[in-house]
C-alpha cells in the first residue's frame, strides 16, 4: 500500500497549508501538517513528512528525489497584476516583460 493507504495521522510537509489542509478534510484524513518554504521534496528523505504538498510542473525535481506524483490536488494558474499608478508611471517596463512572457510561452508551445 502507498503512503495515503496507511492508517492513522499523516505527516504532510507544504507550503500551501491551507489548500493541504481543505484536501486531505475533503478525503477524510487526519494529518499533521508541517509547514516548509522550498526544498520540499527533502522532508520525505530525512523523514519529517510521510508526504508533500506542492507545486509541480515537469515532476524533475521529485523524481530527482525518487518521489513521485500520487494525486493531482488542483489546477493552478498565475497572474500577473498591476495596480494603477504602476500602470501607468511604468506601462513601457510592465509592457515590455508581457512581450517577453508571451514571447517564452509561444517558445514552449511551439517546441
Amino acid at each position: 500500500p502507498g503512503v495515503l493507504d496507511r492508517p492513522g495521522r499523516l505527516r504532510v510537509a507544504t507550503k500551501y497549508t491551507e489548500s493541504a489542509r481543505a484536501y486531505f478534510a475533503r478525503c477524510g484524513r487526519q494529518v499533521e501538517l508541517i509547514k516548509l518554504y522550498g526544498s520540499m521534496e527533502l522532508a520525505p528523505l530525512v523523514n519529517l513528512s510521510d508526504c508533500i504538498v506542492d507545486v509541480v510542473d515537469t515532476g524533475n525535481t521529485l523524481r530527482a528525489n525518487g518521489l513521485e506524483p500520487l494525486e493531482h490536488i488542483a489546477d493552478i494558474s498565475s497572474r500577473l497584476v498591476v495596480n494603477q499608478a504602476s500602470q501607468k508611471l511604468k506601462h513601457k517596463r510592465i509592457t515590455d516583460f508581457i512581450n517577453r512572457v508571451e514571447q517564452y510561452l509561444a517558445e514552449q508551445k511551439a517546441s
